[in-house]
């Protein structure tokens, strides 16, 4: 699905966020709302070849993956008017040009009693992908994490980021692959520390 084809006659349009985007949208938006989707699971399964990683050492970074009995939270963005556009232009280059990401719709539940659902675009890098690294054990994971770095920073910023933001918007979710990948990142970090200094800033 192409981002144009769910924006027909729309005045707004919903855009939800479970990597970077949660911290770090960078597009103007009206107001967001942290939630949830169901039927998807976040994993750790995509390379990144510009903003975490490079050619030489692909970092990791989170991608969705269908499965009917877990939910991804995060945060949704509602852009109106010519942010529409400016968003849309934005992501096209960040998450489907660098990041080999595709587009879909997707049913977004805000968190908090009463709050219906709502209709949002959702960035997906799937196995077809060239740098799609799919499944591997969290200890194996957080290793390639911990030594990789990009254009944007180093992936284990990425990786704490992602696990602060679960624990400061979502304290009641178990995320047990983001937290068990962040536990062993962190286990290396005085070994990281003594070969790169630059990492204490983070």
């Amino acid at each position: 699905m192409k981002p144009q084809d769910i924006l027909t006659e729309k005045t707004s349009l919903w855009i939800f966020g479970y990597g970077s985007l949660v911290w770090k949208p960078d597009f103007e938006f009206r107001r967001s709302k942290v939630g949830y989707i169901q039927g998807y699971k976040r994993r750790f399964w995509h390379g990144d070849n510009f903003h975490r990683g490079n050619d030489e050492m692909l970092g990791r970074v989170v991608t969705l993956v269908e499965d009917d009995d877990e939910c991804t939270w995060g945060v949704a963005y509602e852009v109106t008017g010519a942010q529409i556009e400016e968003s849309l232009k934005y992501l096209n280059v960040r998450e489907a040009v660098r990041g080999g990401y595709i587009t879909k719709a997707v049913e977004f539940i805000p968190r908090g009693d009463g709050e219906a659902p709502l209709l949002a675009l959702v960035y997906i890098a799937t196995a077809d992908n060239p740098i799609y690294l799919g499944p591997a054990s969290c200890e194996e994971i957080a290793a390639q994490i911990a030594v990789s770095h990009g254009k944007t920073g180093h992936n284990i910023e990425y990786l704490l980021r992602l696990a602060d933001f679960m624990r400061a918007c979502c304290p009641e979710v178990a995320d047990n692959h983001l937290f068990s990948i962040e536990a062993s990142a962190l286990a290396l970090v005085p070994y990281l520390l003594a070969s790169n200094p630059a990492l204490s800033t983070l």
